[in-house]
Order: structure tokens, then sequence, then C-alpha cells
């Protein structure tokens, strides 16, 4: 197997954010020659899953900036400073959501653009959910909808591009092969 790592030279921060950092590196080449590379540096998040017992699954309909429109994900969230991702993640899905849950199921994690960004996020799964008798509030500047749909209608919601991002789209794939595999 051939190793194409490219040795940093140098590091220059060109920005630093609330939820990201921007660096320039410039780095040598596997052929010797010298390049830049622009990294986005980002502390990680989690997504969960979340099943209600009548088999729904809770999503999130908000207003992304990025995209100039609404879309529809499942409940997600910046890992913080000194918090493990289950810890996020049973947070996240009670500000976002309005439940809590009895046990979370870890499924994978996964790179969200590994060409630019360091950002990993950590995929959670329960169906333990339990409704919170008051709910937390969501972070000051973040505005939600919580909708709760069959598998059937998030395939819909997919093909109307009202769910557009990759982690949402992951998870329903991983719910069609669990009742794939649940049905056989």
């Amino acid at each position: 197997m051939k190793d194409f790592t490219e040795k940093t030279l140098s590091s220059e921060q060109i920005f630093e954010g609330r939820i990201i950092n921007l660096q320039v590196d410039e780095v040598e080449l596997p052929n010797g020659k010298k390049s830049k590379r622009e990294l986005v540096k980002h502390p990680g998040a989690v997504a969960i899953i979340p099943i209600t017992r009548e088999g729904k699954i809770v999503l999130v309909r908000q207003y992304r900036k990025p995209l100039e429109k609404m879309v529809v994900e499942i409940p997600a969230g910046k890992l913080e400073k000194n918090e493990a991702p289950f810890q996020t993640a049973e947070r996240e899905l009670q500000e976002e959501t309005g439940y809590r849950c009895q046990a979370l199921q870890y499924v994978t994690s996964f790179y969200t653009s590994p060409g630019f960004a360091d950002e990993i996020v950590h995929l959670y799964y329960t169906d333990q959910l339990e409704r919170l008798e008051v709910p937390l509030d969501t972070d000051e500047d973040e505005f939600v909808e919580v909708i709760e749909v069959t598998l059937d209608e998030a395939f819909k919601l997919v093909r109307e591009k009202q769910i557009y991002d990759a982690k949402t789209a992951y998870a329903i794939q991983y719910l069609q092969l669990k009742q794939l595999v649940k049905g056989s």
C-alpha cells in the first residue's frame, strides 16, 4: 500500500469562531512539491435516531442559513468541551425534541467532509423515549419544530428535498436496513 501522507510545513489560523476555526496549512506532497490546504476545524457533533413507541421517527424542522431554506433533520448538536458524545446526545435530544431516553445505542461515527473538514459525527439510536414533563429550552438562537414521521413519510421527505443532509439520509437508510434485517 502506498503512503500519500502530506507533511505539514506550516499552519496559520485565519479565523477563530464559536463553532469552527479555519486554518491554512502549507504541506509537502508525496512527490516533494508544496501545496496549501484550507482546513475547517470542528469539535465534533452527535446525531440521534429517536423512535417513538408507535414506531415514528422524531425529526426537527429548522431553517439552515447556509442553504437559505427550511430542512428536516434528525436531532443533532455540537460536542461541548469536556462532554462525552453520549452526554451530548442525551442533552441534544432533550433540548431539541422534548424527549429523553432510557438508553442510547451507539451506531457509528463518520466524517462529514474529509476533503476540507475534520468534523466527526457520532450517531446514536434509541427507541426508548419518554416525554419530558417540562421541555428544556433550545439554544437562544435555535428555532425548531418537532415532527414525527413513519419511515415511508421520511422517504417522501427525501424525495421532496426537505430531508437534504447526509446524517439524516444515513439514519433513514439505517432504519430501512434494520427493518429489512428484522423482517428476514
